[in-house]
């Protein structure tokens, strides 16, 4: 099992979903199955069968946030010279320039349009531990990129 990187308010959103699920959201669907067991014949009825579908894939939606906040790693933002889980970094592409800000985070928030890489991304896992000034590249499928750090907040 690896640790997951979260932030605190990912991990109190993740927690309050889990709590949503064990106890509301279980108790939908066992009264959904209550009815359907009603309807009678059970090979024919889809209702029963919708409710079994859903309940298999809010149990599995249960256990995948247990073993997440398990495993969870809190992290926060905070100053430093090296690009870390939790900084927000200034990057600059090498091949035409642009410059993008991205904050590393964990592979459960990550968000790319919203600014977000996760830290096993092949970008977030080679700029970690770079500092201000430093250039790193890494293998992409259309060849390798080369970045340079210009800040990290």
């Amino acid at each position: 099992m690896h640790t997951e990187y979260l932030t605190q308010s990912k991990f109190d959103e993740f927690k309050k979903e889990l709590e949503y699920l064990k106890t509301e959201k279980r108790t939908e669907i066992a009264k959904s199955l209550e009815y359907a067991k009603s309807l009678g014949d059970l090979s024919e009825n889809a209702e029963y069968h919708e409710a079994r579908n859903s309940q298999a894939v809010v149990e599995d939606r249960i256990s995948h946030l247990e073993a997440l906040l398990k495993s969870a790693s809190i992290v926060s933002s905070h100053s430093t010279d090296t690009v870390a889980v939790g900084t927000t970094v200034t990057l600059k592409r090498e091949s035409d320039g642009s410059k993008k800000t991205f904050t590393i985070v964990g592979s459960e928030e990550s968000d790319a349009a919203g600014g977000k890489i996760s830290v096993r991304s092949p970008l977030g896992s080679a700029a970690m531990g770079k500092s201000k000034g430093e250039s790193f590249s890494f293998e992409t499928p259309s060849g390798t990129m080369t970045y340079k750090v210009l800040d990290i907040e």
